[in-house]
């Protein structure tokens, strides 16, 4: 389940997201936040957290950096100005090994 969950999200950002206008407010964005959660919390809490994700790209937020943590949570993680240059650069370091 977990393995077609990710391919229909794959499916989306190879065919239909190109189509789109750029409008994601959040790195990662929120097709690959879905991917992320679904792949540390398995299908049910993936899909929960990574719908909430969703839920919570709108025009009333400012967006910026919100990885999945290492807990499970509905919420978002701290504000980006907590995050240091370097705890993206590791993020992302760590995104590209997989």
């Amino acid at each position: 389940m977990k393995k077609i969950l990710i391919k229909l999200v794959r499916g989306y950002q190879r065919f239909i997201s190109p189509a789109l206008p750029k409008s994601c407010r959040y790195y990662p964005t929120c097709s690959q936040y879905m991917i992320d959660a679904v792949t540390a919390r398995g299908v049910f809490l993936g899909l929960i957290q990574g719908t909430a994700r969703i839920l919570r790209c709108n025009p009333f937020v400012r967006g910026g950096v919100d990885p999945v943590g290492d807990h499970f949570t509905i919420f978002r993680n701290p504000h980006p100005e907590d995050y240091t240059d370097e705890i993206v650069a590791r993020y992302i370091q760590g995104k590209k090994e997989k």
